[in-house]
């Protein structure tokens, strides 16, 4: 989906394919024609914008196989879809049986981050559209909080750097600039935004900056317009947003509470959960996975916030909410200003195949799923005076 901001910004709007299981170029295929070609029918639209998720393998395939980056440009320009962004967390096996803590492998001390990253940027360079301005491309927050010894953190700040230099230099070789995002997510080494500004502070904000992701924004009780203020203040962009709700449980100590959420504790995903405090305490109180909160890792007396993306659209079944506060006020302060403060914008709600303890749902009920949580994203653009790119013919 297209949409142009009243100051002229073109925003691009999609939905991350890594919901998706796939590791290599047939699979991603066959994602486009199963998945984002329905979904952009469903809305209606003329074309839909498809976050890529592309697996260590698949990358490196297709950047040793230009014939093959041709094959997935006309794949995509028959179907009616366009990629701006990359999501280059997830390394491989994102939807195997187990995921947990390997999301963050190999983190940015390792120099197979970077090769992988800079091998995203490549490919993404190459399947922009010609009229966006840049393409941007998430990554994790530098690594898992623990351990990260000083010799890891001075070999990430330094793959940092060799980072903006190699997108700089991919920018010169295909005349294309690709920004890289790094996102904050509770638990690693850069958890809040503040603490991401502080450690972009001195990166060419031309080609480093923020992944902006309301869940985990609402997982830390971060208030948005205060942590696009952090980021303004210190001159770090906001490379690309993702939307996105996270699992609130207001009374966690009754028992119909504590019941709901042992509907949540699952074993694929890690779910890092919170428990507010009265601002004069600090941060939230913290444990690493929902099963350590409701075996009594956290006391129960304040609300908590759970890293579970969820559907955009709905809520889950009571006495549990989504954040859609949160991500409301993240929109508004995204794109509600006289200044767009990002171009890109990706819904991503990769817990769709763990949601249902009956198993993943079927195909049509992924795509309408899908289509609901991006028409939800539409309209919400469209209140804050975004107009549809497709009503001026682009």
């Amino acid at each position: 989906m297209r949409f142009r901001h009243p100051d002229g910004t073109l925003v691009h709007a999609a939905y991350c394919t890594n919901v998706h299981a796939a590791e290599d170029l047939a699979g991603v295929l066959h994602q486009l024609a199963v998945y984002c070609e329905p979904i952009r029918e469903r809305l209606g639209i003329a074309t839909l914008g498809v976050g890529l998720w592309l697996a260590r393998p698949v990358a490196t395939s297709l950047v040793e196989d230009p014939a093959a980056v041709d094959r997935l440009r006309r794949a995509l320009a028959e179907r009616g879809l366009e990629v701006v962004t990359l999501n280059a967390f997830p390394y491989t096996g994102f939807q195997h049986e187990v995921v947990k803590k390997a999301v963050y492998s190999p983190d940015w001390a390792d120099p197979a981050r970077l090769e992988y990253t800079l091998d995203c940027a490549r490919l993404l360079a190459r399947l922009l559209p010609d009229d966006a301005v840049r393409g941007s491309v998430s990554t994790l927050p530098l690594a898992w909080r623990e351990p990260w010894p000083v010799r890891r953190a001075d070999a990430a700040r330094r793959a940092l750097d060799d980072l903006a230099a190699g997108v700089e230099r991919i920018e010169a070789d295909h005349g294309r600039r690709v920004r890289v995002g790094l996102e904050p997510e509770p638990g690693c080494v850069l958890e809040t935004t503040e603490q991401a500004a502080a450690a972009l502070r001195g990166t060419d904000p031309d080609r480093i900056g923020v992944c902006f992701d309301t869940c985990h924004l609402a997982v830390g009780f971060e208030d948005p317009a205060a942590a696009l203020d952090t980021l303004a203040a210190d001159g770090i962009p906001v490379v690309k947003a993702q939307a996105a709700c996270a699992l609130h449980a207001e009374d966690p100590h009754t028992k119909a509470t504590a019941e709901a959420l042992r509907a949540y504790a699952e074993p694929r995903f890690l779910h890092q959960t919170r428990e507010a405090r009265e601002a004069a305490h600090g941060s939230p109180l913290a444990v690493d996975d929902l099963p350590d909160a409701l075996a009594g890792g956290l006391p129960g007396v304040r609300p908590w916030r759970i890293h579970y993306h969820l559907p955009l659209h709905g809520d889950p079944p009571a006495p549990l909410t989504a954040t859609h506060d949160v991500l409301d006020r993240a929109i508004e302060g995204l794109f509600g200003g006289p200044v767009a403060r990002t171009d890109h914008v990706e819904v991503e709600t990769y817990t769709w195949p763990v949601l249902d303890r009956d198993g993943p749902p079927a195909r049509d009920a992924l795509v309408a799923g899908i289509a609901a949580e991006l028409d939800r994203l539409r309209a919400g653009l469209l209140d804050l005076g975004l107009k549809s790119a497709d009503q001026e013919g682009i």
